[in-house]
């Protein structure tokens, strides 16, 4: 006890274990809730693994404080420091609860370069956490706070003789601070060390101390090869492509239907189970169906850049494709723009998430009809991004009015948004129960909305008398999880219903019988197939994709990459499936045609494939990447000869 006075006197403790304490069963109790929250049962060893680095972070975090109050007694350093730690209180609560509610969103881990980037990108977002957040939340921060600033002081009027604020501390307490210091650092060191059981070793730390770690000590996946070199100085890269034409070119319409957040199992012609799109089954039976169509990126400004312009996104979370030139290819817009079409954009979603009027620029689009741009009244409010698809369709009839006029061919895309979390579903078309879970089945009415705007658009164009003349892309952005995998929604959701999307190419002047391509695919090969139905060569560059009408090789692989940056990405050749965690889980293997769900890892039999596939995923990463730094470097090499 005495050792104890000598540190602080009785006073003092009371005050900083008076917000540490409840700091520390705060964290540690939101922790053991995420634990608990797990798929299966969480044995009692597995839950102390979990929780461990949490009771090393607070237990190194209440030491370090006691430390620095020990050795600060007094004077304005005492006046700077009882400020701090009341400001670190209220940010390492912050960060905690932020985590939390974070991963029962997404089922994903908080990170300090996902913090960082959106703060960069506040508007963006502020929609999305004004929705997710409730009065409960609300009402949980605002006791953190009030008690992370009072609370200390009213527990020293309580247990003590008097309110009181540690502004000074009588006395020295020599080498103890030192001595508490370094207690501190070593139980902070073993905060960073992960779990050894069940999930991910993110998940397994303590959010700060698993920021520490992923910005600082996690290995750089960065560097470019001297393979990857010599392939891109060989490599003719579509920077200044253009279109041939040839004997069999026809300068036809053509129409991209963009299928927001919809996975190719919640639709029926990938799931004859589901009722969801009857629209979609028929127009599918006349129809090129890719039967195996991926996603590159699971997250839409990435996905409509892999269809717009025929090359992968660039595989960082910053949208560095909306930015002016930020794309290294001339896009499918651009390209037909040359060849004397017309081009219109529209969305239901608003404008300024993730720049969209910029990035439609980008691809070539020549007018742009976002959300802000359209008549709402009559039209319901589908979630924070946006209204429900229908509305897209006065100012297409309008728009098409006068394309008739001209004569000439166009490219037109249409970008839905109410299949979007948080699935609100719009009134129009009634609300049928599809599935049990109430959210799931939420999602599934919108995805049947979704297929009447799309019977809608298809009937419009008939009746306009454009039908027979245009070629109809309908595409999914990315899937949906559920929590089938531990993930929610889409941006780090590898698994198949993440990324396997449904790919439907409807022109009326082919495939009348339908036609199903096999082998994997993805959204890199719809520009291929569309410049081969119109009939163009491409000339000036080359396009990685393949187009789809023509025979492609059972064993293909195909490469999807997580939103966020050294997250995740999987290979998929052969009906085997690869997924890829950077080192923070196991590597995962999976037989697709014995086990679609994904539920046996069978890595252990697979360990000389693995190893080639990791190599091969990590080199496409490395070599996408290498191109869009290219292509930033060259467009500020522009820049400045041009300001020379």
């Amino acid at each position: 006890m005495g050792g104890l006075r000598a540190l602080l006197a009785r006073e003092d403790w009371i005050y900083l274990l008076g917000l540490l304490v409840p700091l520390a069963v705060y964290n540690i109790g939101l922790k053991a809730a995420r634990v608990l929250g797990l798929p299966g049962p969480v044995g009692p060893v597995e839950f102390l693994d979990q929780v461990r680095s949490e009771v090393f972070f607070n237990l190194g975090y209440a030491a370090l404080w006691i430390g620095l109050f020990a050795l600060v007694r007094r004077g304005a350093g005492r006046w700077v420091l009882l400020v701090l730690f009341h400001l670190a209180a209220i940010l390492v609560a912050a960060i905690a609860t932020s985590a939390h509610f974070f991963y029962e969103t997404t089922g994903s881990v908080l990170d300090y370069d996902l913090i960082v980037q959106s703060l960069h990108s506040w508007g963006d977002i502020q929609g999305v956490i004004a929705n997710e957040t409730t009065t409960l939340h609300w009402l949980l921060m605002s006791v953190v706070i009030f008690y992370a600033i009072a609370g200390p002081a009213l527990l020293t009027g309580l247990f003590g003789s008097r309110l009181h604020v540690p502004v000074e501390t009588p006395g020295r307490a020599r080498f103890a601070p030192i001595a508490v210091s370094l207690l501190a650092i070593s139980l902070g060191a073993l905060s960073l060390l992960p779990g050894v059981t069940g999930s991910s070793k993110s998940f397994s730390r303590d959010p700060l101390a698993n920021m520490v770690v992923t910005e600082f000590t996690e290995p750089d996946f960065e560097e470019t090869s001297p393979e990857i070199e010599t392939q891109l100085a060989a490599e003719d890269l579509p920077t200044d492509a253009s279109l041939v034409q040839n004997a069999g070119t026809q300068k036809r319409n053509v129409v991209f239907i963009h299928l927001e957040s919809t996975r190719a199992q919640a639709t029926t012609p990938y799931n004859e189970e589901m009722e969801t799109t009857p629209f979609m089954d028929k127009l599918a039976d006349e129809s090129l169906m890719a039967e195996n169509a991926y996603t590159t990126v699971p997250h839409t400004s990435k996905a409509i850049t892999a269809v717009n312009c025929g090359i992968t996104p660039n595989l960082v979370r910053p949208i560095t494709e909306a930015e002016p030139d930020g794309i290294p290819a001339r896009c499918l817009p651009e390209l037909l723009t040359d060849q004397g079409y017309d081009s219109v954009f529209f969305q239901s979603a608003t404008e300024d998430f993730e720049n969209r009027r910029q990035i439609a620029k980008n691809f070539g689009y020549e007018e742009f009809y976002p959300l802000e741009a359209l008549p709402k009244e009559g039209f319901e409010q589908a979630n924070y991004f946006g209204y429900e698809d229908d509305i897209m369709l006065p100012p297409s009839k309008q728009w098409l009015e006068e394309q008739k006029k001209t004569g000439r061919p166009f490219v037109a895309e249409y970008l839905t948004v109410t299949v979007h979390h948080d699935y609100k579903v719009p009134g129009r078309y009634g609300f049928k129960d599809f599935a049990e879970e109430e959210e799931y089945n939420r999602y599934l009415n919108t995805i049947y909305y979704q297929d009447r705007f799309l019977e809608n658009l298809i009937d419009q164009y008939k009746e306009m008398g454009l039908y027979e003349d245009t070629i109809f892309v309908l595409y999914g952005d990315h899937g949906e999880g559920f929590g089938e995998h531990g993930r929610r929604q889409h941006d780090n959701t590898i698994y198949e219903e993440g990324i396997r999307i449904p790919l439907l190419i409807h022109d009326p002047q082919r495939f009348e019988n339908g036609m199903r391509v096999i082998p994997p695919t993805n959204q890199l090969d719809v520009m291929p197939t569309v410049l081969d139905l119109l009939g163009y060569g491409v000339t000036g560059g080359t396009y990685p994709g393949s187009s789809l009408v023509r025979p492609l090789p059972m064993d293909r692989a195909v490469y999807a990459s997580c939103f966020y940056d050294r997250t995740c990405m999987a290979s998929i050749k052969n009906n085997e499936k690869y997924v890829y965690h950077f080192g923070n889980q196991e590597d995962e293997y999976f037989d697709l045609s014995e086990d679609p769900a994904e539920k046996q890892n069978v890595a252990d039999d697979h360990a000389e494939e693995i190893d080639r596939r990791r190599e091969s995923l990590l080199e496409w990463r490395s070599k996408v990447n290498t191109i869009y730094e290219r292509h930033r470097d060259s467009l500020m090499g522009e820049t400045t000869m041009m300001s020379e």
